[in-house]
Parts: structure tokens; C-alpha cells; sequence
């Protein structure tokens, strides 16, 4: 399997054989019993004439369907379709994760999308059996399920952090959706969290495997003390949520479980924190299908084998990831790294708990005076920053991936390889590949593919969609990291910041 099943057939053989490769693509909902479950649901399987698959929950509940009790297909990893496919439905889904619609309502989605609230709402129930509000409710539903069952939070408390409006509504959807109520779902939990004060704690579904040890050294060769902390087996950060400062560390467990502690400002902020957290450490992807499609090819077999469950880590906030990008996108990590902590020290805010990335229009106002190098690449940087902080220049999760290209290609200093660096960090695009990149060209001809880019990009093609999971390999199998600047980033861009 490369891409999500769509054919009855397929499905229908994915949930007789309780794969579990398939949990969040789809649910299976069954007409004898009204309820809906994850493919992997250890219920006998039922007859194909009782039922129908619907790609989302909400679409399920919509058709009168609740959750079944048993599997609780709720509890699910995220469907890696909202990374695999750019159209505007999986724009919606990512957006709604972010809690779009509870911050803004369907009309500040549909205008983020560049639909009116009714299309919109069209094209949705159309693609996903759902509209937008009925979408948000489910990822409401979600975000409640695993609150309940995850923290000694109130309900009152999982209510307002879930992005209910009243502890009543919440108490209402979850008695629908899953035919309990909040109290005898938290009844189902194993075990109780144990956080520390006013923290929270979660574990982390995710498909496996997982390079965790790949994606944390991966951090803590990127951090910006005061900001993040990183170890073997642990990163933290703080970062600003809409409510306000926040801050969260995932680090594995003795089990091999993510476990995520995370305060927040304001409750309503818990949900898109974890969403931002999922997409960070790459977690809806879907590890066996992107191995299997590329050990197909005799020359990266051996990359899989060494290093199964690669991920290509996400970003914590699109505005940042940009700074980051064009601040390294001509030196080394070690020097990009100097740049953003001085960067972070002279422009960051403090706050009680820690330091945050400095604001956009921080960098515009006060960016020269801070950063070193070609005065052409200070200005680029600050005009950027500018830009974002203006709304001239737009960056958001749930950009259309081209047009997110042009309007950086747009941009003063900003070339290809930083923004397809870019999408690949912001969008969680699988399917880019940096050809221009030194050190992702090294570690292509340490594992013996071609290291010319235009020769490397034609090979490459039999690598789609999983172009960017190639790119990470091919970085991790570079010998060395090139010490010396590199050129204009139009001519040789540099290796991953």
C-alpha cells in the first residue's frame, strides 16, 4: 500500500484482516448495529452488505451513526490523506485541526480558503460526507475523548479545551458520538495521568515505527537555548498560541510511547497545541506504506532497512519556520544556529516560564541591527518578516501548496530551495524533493544514486509522493556536512537548517 484505499474491495479486506495500517483512513460504519469503528476493530467482521465507509467520523455521525465502544475509532492516529493531498478539502482539515472554526467560525475558514461560507460547506460534504461544522464537531469530540481519558482534568475544564462553547454542548456530542457519558468514558481509561502541576499529560498515538532518535537528534542539533531543549530522547519548547504563551515537551517512555506534557494559557489553546505537536513530530504519517513504496527500489532498500519509521519533522508555527529557512539557507546548522540565538536573545520575548521566537514585526523594526552577513540577505529577511506581519505575504497550514510557492518565489531573497524547504516544514508536503541541496546530493551519491541535481530529480520521480521521506534519507546518508558557505541560494542551497 502506497497511498490511502479508496475501492469497497480494498477496504473490505483491510477490515477482515483487523489491518491496523489503516486506522484514521477510513471507519467502517455497520448498518445492523448503527455504529461506526477503526478497520482494526477486533469485533467479528461484518457482513459487506451491512456496510458503508465513510472517509471521516463526522461524515458518520452525520449519517446517524455513534462510535463503537470497543475500539473507539475516535482514539485513532490522524488520516495521513491530509498530508498526501493538497486540495482544499485536506487544506479544511488541517485548518480545522488548528482551530480555525473555533477561533474564527466557518466564514473565517471558507475566507482562509478563498470560498464562500456555502461552497465551502458544498464542496465538503461532497468530498468528506460533512460540512465544516459538522467537521469541527468531530475533532471537538476527538479532542474531548482524549482529555477525559488522558488527564484528571474536570469536564468543565476537557469542555472549554476541547473548543466547546458550554460544558452542556460537550456533555451532548459525547453521549452522541460515542453512547457514553463523560464519566463513564474517563471510567474506561487504564491508568491515570500524572502530571505536574497545572501540566498536562498525554500519550501520543502515532503508526509505527518510529525513528524517534532520528527526529530528536534532529531537534537538538537545531535548538535555540532559552526557546527549546533537546536530549536523546526528549524535546521541549515554548511557543505563542492565540490565548497566549504556551509550552510542551514530548519525550519516549520506557514502553516506546511519546508522552506530551503541555501548559497553556488559555484551555481553548490545548487542542491546536497537540495538533501543532502531531505535525512537528511528523505523527500521522503513515511509516509502513511510505517504506514498503520506497524499498521497492533496490538502491534505498538499505537506507529503510537501517532507519524504518522516518519522519521529516514539522514546524511549530509557519512564520518562524520562514525566518529560520532564509536565516540558514547560505551557512552551516551550527552557524544558523549562533544567528537565531542571537537573533532570539536580542529580539525574543521573555516570559515567566521561558523565551519566545521573536514576533515578525520585531524582526522588520529591529532584525538589521541583530543578524550579520550580506546586506542583501538582511534585507531579504526583514522584508520578509514585514511582509508576515502586514499580511502582504500569508503562511499557514492550510495554504494550497503551489500557490504557497509563488507568493515565496515572490519574495525578495527567497528561491526555490527555501520555498520548497518551506512547504515541505509548513504543509507537511510528502512529496518534495530539494535537488540543489549539498548535502541531500552528497548523501545521494554516498548510497550510489546520481548527485547531478537535474539527473537526481529524474530519478527521484519514481520515489512519488513520498519525495520528501527520500530527501530525509538521503540527508541522514550524507558522509559529512559541508563546512564552507555555500553560494546564492539560486545557485547551490545549503544542507537543512
Amino acid at each position: 500500500m502506497s497511498l490511502p484505499v479508496t475501492d469497497f474491495d480494498e477496504r473490505y479486506r483491510a477490515i477482515s484482516a483487523r489491518d491496523t495500517r489503516f486506522d484514521g483512513q477510513f471507519v467502517t460504519a455497520v448498518s445492523s448495529t448503527r455504529i461506526y469503528c477503526r478497520p482494526s476493530c477486533p469485533a467479528r467482521t461484518p457482513k459487506p452488505q451491512n456496510v458503508t465507509f465513510y472517509p471521516t467520523s463526522a461524515a458518520a455521525h452525520e449519517a446517524g451513526y455513534r462510535a463503537c465502544k470497543r475500539c473507539l475509532p475516535e482514539a485513532a492516529p490522524g488520516s495521513p490523506a491530509w498530508d498526501v493531498r493538497g486540495d482544499t478539502a485536506a487544506r479544511a482539515m488541517r485548518l480545522i485541526s488548528d482551530g480555525v472554526v473555533e477561533r474564527e467560525g466557518v466564514s473565517g475558514l471558507a475566507a482562509r480558503l478563498g470560498y464562500s461560507s456555502r461552497h465551502l460547506t458544498r464542496v465538503l460534504a461532497a468530498e468528506l460526507g460533512a460540512g465544516p461544522l459538522a467537521l469541527a464537531r468531530a475533532h471537538r469530540a476527538h479532542t474531548a475523548r482524549m482529555l477525559l481519558v488522558g488527564t484528571d482534568l474536570s469536564v468543565s475544564d476537557v469542555a472549554f479545551s476541547a473548543g466547546f462553547a458550554s460544558i452542556r454542548q460537550c456533555n451532548d456530542t459525547i453521549r452522541e458520538v460515542f453512547g457514553l457519558t463523560p464519566g463513564q468514558l474517563r471510567e474506561r481509561r487504564r491508568t491515570s495521568s500524572v502530571a505536574a502541576p497545572g501540566a498536562i499529560e498525554l500519550v501520543l498515538p502515532y503508526r509505527g515505527p518510529l525513528d524517534a532518535r532520528g527526529i530528536f537528534a534532529w531537534m537538538a542539533a537545531r535548538t535555540v537555548p532559552g526557546i527549546e531543549e533537546a536530549t536523546a530522547s526528549s524535546f521541549s519548547r515554548h511557543l505563542q498560541m492565540p490565548g497566549g504563551p504556551a509550552w510542551f515537551e514530548v519525550r519516549q517512555d520506557e514502553d516506546n510511547r511519546l508522552r506530551l506534557r503541555a501548559k497553556v494559557a488559555r484551555l481553548g489553546d490545548l487542542a491546536p497545541l497537540v495538533s501543532t505537536v502531531r505535525r512537528i513530530f511528523d505523527l500521522d504519517a503513515d511509516p509502513l506504506a511510505i517504506d514498503e513504496a520506497l524499498s521497492a527500489h533496490a538502491e534505498l532498500a538499505p537506507l529503510i532497512a537501517q532507519t524504518p519509521g522516518m519522519r521529516v519533522p514539522g514546524s511549530a508555527n509557519p512564520h518562524e519556520m520562514l525566518i529560520r529557512a532564509m536565516i540558514g539557507q547560505q551557512i552551516t546548522v551550527v552557524a544558523a544556529r549562533t544567528a537565531l540565538i542571537s537573533l532570539a536573545e536580542a529580539l525574543g520575548e521573555r516570559t515567566e516560564q521561558g523565551l519566545l521566537f521573536p514576533t515578525m514585526p520585531a524582526i522588520a523594526a529591529h532584525g538589521a541591527e541583530v543578524l550579520r552577513g550580506p546586506t542583501a540577505r538582511i534585507r531579504a529577511i526583514t522584508g520578509a518578516a514585514a511582509a508576515l506581519a502586514d499580511g502582504s505575504l500569508r503562511l499557514t497550514v492550510g495554504d494550497d501548496s503551489r500557490e504557497q510557492r509563488e507568493a515565496l518565489l515572490a519574495m525578495p531573497g527567497i528561491g526555490p530551495w527555501t520555498a520548497d524547504y518551506v512547504r515541505m516544514r509548513v504543509l507537511g508536503d510528502p512529496d518534495i524533493l530539494l535537488p540543489g541541496d549539498v548535502a541531500l546530493r552528497a548523501g545521494a551519491a554516498a548510497v550510489g544514486l546520481p548527485a547531478e541535481a537535474r539527473t537526481l530529480t529524474a530519478w527521484a520521480e519514481r520515489a512519488a509522493p513520498w519525495r520528501s521521506y527520500l530527501s530525509a534519507h538521503l540527508w541522514r546518508s550524507a558522509p559529512l556536512r559541508p563546512s564552507r558557505a555555500r553560494r546564492a541560494e539560486q545557485t547551490t542551497p545549503k544542507e537543512i537548517p
